[in-house]
Order: C-alpha cells, then sequence, then structure tokens
C-alpha cells in the first residue's frame, strides 16, 4: 500500500516541523509519517548523508508520494537536488511540493513533457541554490551593518518577523509579484518591494531588533 510522506529539514527556528507540516495539511495533503532532519545545512550535506535522509532512500517504493515544502528542504545544491529528484522518480516515487503544487512523476513517456518537467527541475534547484546563496549574503551584510549600527538608534521596527522576512524571499525566487505576495502575507507592497530591492538593509533591521 503506498504512503505519503512529509519530509522536513529544520534548520533555523523560524521552519519548526510543525509549521512545515501544518502547510502540507492545509494544502490538502494526508501525511502518513513524518521524516525530519534537524540543524542540518542544505548547502554542504546531500540529502542521503543526513540521518533521516537516509532514511527516505530505504523506505520510499514505487507509488509513494514524497511531499516538501520546496525543493530546498531536499538540499540547496543543485546537483544534489537534481540527482535526488531523478533517483526518486527511477523508483517510481512521485514528489509534491506543498508551496505552488508542483508535481515530479517518473512516469510519463512523453518527450516533450519529460522536457519540460526536467527543465522545471532544474530551474527550481538552481533557483534553491541561488537563493541560499544570497541569503548567506544578506546575513553577514546584516551581521555587519548590526555591529555598526550598536551605538545607534535601531530605527524604525520591521513590520515583518523573520517568518514573514523568509516567505517573502521564498515567494521572490518563485518570480511572484509585489502585489501577489503582499495580500498573501498581509504586508504593504512598498514593504515586499523594499525587502526585494534592499534584502541586505532588511536583513539587517530585523537583527538591529533581535527578530
Amino acid at each position: 500500500m503506498s504512503k505519503t510522506i512529509l519530509y522536513a529539514r529544520v534548520s533555523t527556528a523560524d521552519q519548526t516541523l510543525t509549521h512545515q507540516k501544518t502547510q502540507a495539511e492545509a494544502a490538502g495533503f494526508t501525511i502518513d509519517e513524518v521524516v525530519a532532519d534537524h540543524g542540518v545545512s542544505g548547502i554542504s550535506t546531500r540529502l542521503a548523508d543526513r540521518a533521516q535522509g537516509k532514511r527516505l532512500f530505504d523506505m520510499l517504493r514505487s507509488g509513494d508520494v514524497l511531499v516538501v515544502r520546496w525543493v530546498d528542504r531536499l538540499g540547496r545544491n543543485y546537483q544534489d537536488v537534481t540527482d535526488t529528484i531523478r533517483e526518486f522518480m527511477r523508483r517510481g516515487v512521485i514528489i509534491k511540493t506543498v508551496i505552488n503544487g508542483m508535481v515530479f512523476d517518473g512516469a510519463t513517456r512523453d518527450p516533450m513533457q519529460q522536457a519540460v518537467r526536467d527543465a522545471l527541475i532544474a530551474f527550481m534547484a538552481a533557483t534553491a541554490q541561488a537563493q541560499a546563496e544570497a541569503t548567506k549574503e544578506a546575513q553577514k551584510a546584516g551581521i555587519e551593518a548590526a555591529k555598526a549600527d550598536a551605538e545607534r538608534y535601531r530605527g524604525k521596527k520591521p513590520s515583518y518577523d523573520r517568518a514573514t522576512f523568509t516567505a517573502v524571499c521564498d515567494h521572490l525566487a518563485l518570480g511572484r509579484g509585489a502585489s501577489e505576495i503582499a495580500k498573501e502575507t498581509g504586508l504593504s507592497r512598498q514593504t515586499i518591494l523594499r525587502i526585494r530591492d534592499q534584502r541586505a538593509d532588511s536583513e539587517a533591521a530585523l537583527s538591529r531588533w533581535g527578530l
């Protein structure tokens, strides 16, 4: 009997296991089992090298559905993510994402559908790595800015917390428009544009306020 398994990678305090499971259920998934890795890097640690990531390779069978919040939960290294998704598809596993409801199924034999599917996998994996690198630089810049401003007034408190900031960055990485993101997050369009155009400054504002 096939199963629907949620894999969660919890690398920060904002990405709780409960939050990822709740998101999946809200999107209509009925989860049979949850597998989660805590405190591991998606950039430097391959899925197959993570304690619970290894379990996925052992437990997933043809017909099973693997649910992830987005492909960056599998990893933020382009080669690892693309290799992982293709390996699971070869085994007959269907991969589905909570964000945008993407479906990667190796069952199709139509060359055009295969080409579109593989191009999308490559694009999403590349986006995950690019976003990770941008976030790392933004965090570095935020820390430096926070140190420089330590003796100054912290300025206006951000209208968003770090979880919302992360969500906005996710949406921007997927190419969503500012108005659409504003509607979904409850932030103003101007705030979304500020995060998009001044990500390091937005990160620094969160750091100054300890958010």
